[in-house]
């Protein structure tokens, strides 16, 4: 991956992290036969021609980031130009499917299907709301859960996998890596598709920085750690859900974008990342922290990297 080393005097730093960080995946077209078939309620609006990515594609594009970082061009305070490198981790993800693709992967192995069963039964002469209660703190070592018939929504669909990375950064594994671990059990995790998701599938992404090119003395600002969102579900596919950020452009056709809908960060303690005069940088900082806090409250979703960083930035 060739990386520019310059950065345009109409591009701040944040927008530089913004557009480095954004993954790309390769772009297939559906079938009008498929297309037809698509759930409405996910995908309202007819197009003519609907394009989609595969899971497998999109965990690609973070093969180089994850082996050697990803590459950020910043403007010093000081005027300096550099690289800044960050590694990404899967820090959060909920992939939510429709009836016929649950069923579907719920036969990928007897081990799974077997473990999934006695879960049930052993629950099946609990309340409704003791279910759902129990559900939403259940966990595993791997910190997967897996919703049952009664947790069944028309709009979410079938919760198929969720997962809450809580080690510490030193504990962590690239993406790539955690990915192909989680996919031993869940193999969805590469064949679904974006069209096959409901648009309550998400993802966070942990970016924690590494080194910077050139080296010389540390700037504590570039020690920054982020939480990108990023939505998973077609349905959501060519909105750009942050207005002021400019998302780089790609041939139609060939690829797709995923700019983050959603942006939390600590140790920002300079202004190396808000770097805009007019403001405009704190401002694109404040909306994305919350649209991501809205997310995941309309989700009910308790995501400890996010309340890490929210602690690191109260406390």
């Amino acid at each position: 991956m060739l990386i520019d080393n310059k950065v345009s005097m109409q591009t701040t730093n944040l927008e530089s992290f913004l557009d480095r960080t954004t993954p790309l995946a390769p772009s297939q077209f559906l079938s009008k036969s498929e297309a037809r078939k698509l759930n409405k309620l996910w995908h309202p609006c007819e197009r003519e021609k609907v394009d989609y990515f595969v899971l497998a594609d999109l965990w690609s594009s973070f093969d180089e980031w994850s082996a050697y970082g990803a590459g950020v061009p910043i403007a010093s305070e000081d005027g300096q130009n550099l690289i800044q490198y960050f590694v990404p981790y899967l820090s959060a993800i909920q992939i939510f499917t429709s009836s016929s693709s649950a069923n579907c992967l719920r036969e990928e192995t007897d081990s799974v299907s077997e473990t999934r069963d006695s879960f049930s039964d052993s629950f099946s002469d609990e309340s409704e709301s003791e279910k759902l209660s129990r559900w939403e703190g259940c966990s595993s070592e791997e910190g997967i859960c897996e919703l049952d018939l009664w947790h069944q929504n028309d709009r979410l669909g079938n919760l198929y996998l969720e997962y809450f990375e809580r080690s510490s950064p030193y504990g962590r594994v690239p993406l790539t890596d955690k990915i192909s671990s989680l996919a031993q059990s869940h193999q969805g995790l590469m064949s679904l598709r974006s069209v096959d998701l409901s648009p309550a599938s998400w993802m966070a992404i942990a970016w924690y920085p590494i080194y910077h090119i050139p080296t010389g003395r540390t700037n504590r600002d570039l020690q920054t750690c982020f939480l990108t969102y990023h939505t998973l579900s077609s349905s959501f596919q060519g909105m750009n859900m942050d207005l002021n950020h400019r998302p780089r452009k790609t041939k139609e056709g060939k690829s797709i974008s995923l700019p983050p809908f959603g942006l939390a960060s600590y140790k920002m303690q300079g202004d190396v990342w808000l770097s805009d005069e007019n403001g405009l940088d704190r401002e694109r900082m404040a909306s994305l922290l919350s649209v991501a806090d809205s997310w995941l409250k309309q989700l009910r979703v308790q995501h400890h990297d996010f309340n890490y960083f929210m602690g690191m930035r109260h406390g």
